[in-house]
């Protein structure tokens, strides 16, 4: 009796799951010819998810600030399928943000999928930290999503059934990291904006996706900028995102978002370190607090003179980083467009 209870619910379980793998392989989109919108697309993340939708077939337009970056992105996508389009702007100005919609509406006719990953990375203690300093994240982080899904929502409720929105927060969305207080702030009203579009679009047919990404190698600590003992910081920042075991790969964390998108997954949490820390937020808040302020003690401490300074990576190199520790990170800064502005 007992052999045979254990066979009906083993037998129960393994129907739940191929039920639930073909419910998820009915939502599953081809992006060939769709039009997919990128912020953040020049560099880093944005690029590496750009060139796998590229190769898929589909018709991409890139939004980053700098000019130089999107002219030699549009070089490097254009080798793994169609020149993309490129837009110079500032998504956390609203009305650069509203006209770069319209501008690739214009050129496509159709917009079936936006991917919101533009975004800033500043680094050191919340001493030096200043207003102007979360002002910017906001800025980046959660108005220029805003913006650009507002502009883009009529013409997805076009694509009903079709239409997706991936929004990359972070762990730190989800867990707050010292020494990253506005870039968690930024990623943190991310994730609330993602999640609570994701109940009120679905009625409109629109897929929204949040995606909470580990470290990974993107190349992303040269272009971040670091407060307090600048090399220090830069230090520590680049050795966590340069190790294997520690950071993962950025090109497999780029596939499983394509795929995301594709299913139109809730969410998507791209690394187990990550997942075990947010259970561990929730279960256990007391540890995890006691854990983040030790990690606190355990950083540079402020500096002074030039701290309240913003150096990028570029300008805080140290005896260890750049090294043999970090050579990850410095391959994928180069491949990745993470080069010096």
């Amino acid at each position: 009796m007992k052999t045979e209870t254990a066979f009906s619910l083993l037998a129960g379980g393994v129907g739940l799951v191929l039920a639930a793998r073909a419910f998820r392989a009915g939502r599953a989109i081809s992006f060939r010819d769709r039009v997919v919108l990128i912020s953040g697309g020049s560099r880093g993340l944005g690029l590496l998810i750009a060139r796998e939708l590229a190769g898929e077939g589909a018709k991409l337009a890139l939004l980053a600030r700098d000019p130089d970056e999107l002219a030699r992105a549009a070089e490097d996508v254009a080798s793994h399928g169609e020149r993309p389009f490129i837009v110079q702007c500032d998504i956390s100005e609203r009305l650069q943000a509203e006209q770069a919609v319209k501008d690739v509406t214009a050129q496509f006719g159709r917009l079936d999928v936006l991917i919101n990953d533009a975004g800033t990375i500043e680094v050191g203690p919340i001493e030096h930290m200043t207003i102007s300093d979360f002002e910017t994240s906001m800025g980046v982080h959660f108005w220029g999503p805003l913006y650009l899904t507002f502009a883009a929502l009529p013409y997805l409720r076009e694509q009903a059934g079709a239409a997706r929105i991936v929004n990359i927060s972070s762990i730190g969305g989800r867990v707050a990291v010292p020494h990253l207080v506005p870039y968690s702030t930024g990623k943190f009203a991310l994730t609330g904006l993602s999640d609570g579009l994701r109940a009120e679009l679905a009625k409109d047919g629109i897929r929204v996706t949040t995606v909470l990404p580990w470290l990974m190698r993107t190349g992303s600590p040269f272009n971040a900028w670091f407060k307090g003992q600048h090399r220090a910081e830069f230090t520590w920042f680049t050795l966590s995102d340069s190790l294997p075991g520690v950071s993962q790969d950025a090109q497999k964390a780029a596939r499983r978002i394509v795929d995301a998108c594709r299913h139109g997954d809730p969410e998507l949490v791209t690394a187990p370190h990550a997942r075990l820390a947010i259970i561990a937020d929730a279960v256990f808040p007391s540890l995890m607090a006691r854990s983040m302020a030790f990690m606190n003690w355990m950083l540079p401490a402020p500096g002074s003179g030039l701290g309240p300074e913003a150096r990028s990576g570029w300008q805080s190199p140290s005896r260890w980083a750049p090294s043999v520790l970090t050579r990850l990170t410095e391959r994928a800064s180069a491949a990745n467009n993470e080069v010096p502005r």
